[in-house]
């Protein structure tokens, strides 16, 4: 799981852990993600911890390398990790756009390609994308942001449709606003008292990731409660 150090990630990690699921932690921050790991720890199943930077292709490479040094198969990834810009089309540069699009973008597709044998080897292939109600929508001072998530989400909708026969099962989550440093960060005027926890987002993925029989859910919107219906 990416973005594994805070957030909806921690919140996403506590919950499978409880149910018993073996997990990789991924994030920047080496010492987020070790707390992280030592809230999720069980007798038996100690969390694997790697550091990547997702602004680099070359550290989503050599992430896959120490993945696949640790484990032989994979059931599911959760793409979690991601990166938001507040800026005007005037204040935004190229730079800017790069780094978005790779982290949000670019290194989640990449990450999948090259993690798919392993998951070719289990009978239980899941892939969770968390994109974002930016994914659909659109917000000003969010145009970079946005054009990631969309790209992510037209993404997602490919990769479903190429993997279907195969037996995989890939759902996208949309939250709008969560409680977490990214969110307040872009959005300083935001009530936090009406965000979403981190929590409740976690529980979707779970269930997600969880689910069998024949019924299928390829998204999830997830708006705040006081935002308007439908």
């Amino acid at each position: 799981m990416t973005g594994a150090s805070r957030g909806i990630g921690r919140a996403t990690a506590l919950k499978l852990a409880a149910e018993g699921a073996r997990l990789i932690l991924v994030g920047r921050s080496l010492k987020d993600l070790n707390e992280t790991a030592e809230l999720v720890r069980r007798p038996g199943a100690v969390p694997i911890v790697l550091t990547a930077d997702f602004s680099s292709l070359e550290s989503v490479f050599s992430l896959v390398s120490s993945i696949k040094e640790e484990v032989p198969i994979m059931d599911g990834i959760i793409h979690n990790a991601g990166q938001a810009l507040s800026a005007s089309i005037e204040e935004s540069s190229e730079e800017d756009w790069d780094r978005i699009m790779t982290v949000n973008a670019k290194a989640p597709f990449f990450l999948t390609k090259e993690l798919l044998p392993l998951m070719e080897k289990s009978d239980f292939k899941r892939i969770v994308i968390v994109a974002s109600v930016v994914g659909h929508q659109g917000y000003p001072l969010q145009s970079m942001y946005t054009a990631s998530k969309h790209a992510l989400t037209g993404w997602s909708k490919s990769l479903a449709r190429e993997l279907q026969d195969r037996g995989y099962r890939i759902h996208v989550v949309n939250p709008g606003g969560v409680a977490t440093e990214m969110v307040t960060s872009v959005r300083p005027d935001i009530d936090v008292d009406q965000l979403i926890g981190p929590q409740e987002i976690a529980e979707w993925i779970l269930f997600l990731m969880s689910r069998t029989g024949n019924s299928m859910v390829d998204n999830v919107n997830i708006r705040r409660e006081s935002k308007t219906a439908w």
